[in-house]
């Protein structure tokens, strides 16, 4: 199994800065992609960043050109930072990992951290 560990949340004013990591343990040979995704009060858990081990990213449009998701291989680690946030951006966010194994493809969760974008 890969066990996944956020932290980085918090509260920031409108247009500042956070940064999120997500520490992966366990059987991390199997990862293939990692991920964020959130959730707000009342909404569907939506993708926010992915990334895959060879380093192809994608974006959710709403923080296209605001978010940025990094990986560091040696240390199982995926980062988000996010800038310019906005009030629209809270929300528990949520760490995950593909993972592919011989016989099953299986998605590990983080425990969620709060991000809470208010002046």
């Amino acid at each position: 199994q890969v066990h996944l560990v956020e932290s980085g949340g918090g509260l920031v004013q409108p247009g500042g800065s956070l940064r999120l990591s997500c520490a992966a343990s366990g059987s991390t040979f199997s990862i293939n992609a990692m991920g964020w995704y959130r959730q707000a009060p009342g909404k569907q858990r939506e993708l926010v960043a992915r990334i895959t081990i060879g380093g192809t990213t994608n974006y959710a449009d709403s923080v296209k050109g605001r978010f940025t998701i990094s990986r560091d291989n040696a240390k199982n680690t995926v980062y988000l930072q996010m800038n310019g946030l906005k009030p629209e951006d809270t929300a528990v966010y949520y760490c995950n990992s593909e993972n592919v194994e011989v016989f099953r493809t299986y998605h590990s969760w983080g425990q969620g951290t709060q991000v809470t974008v208010s002046s």
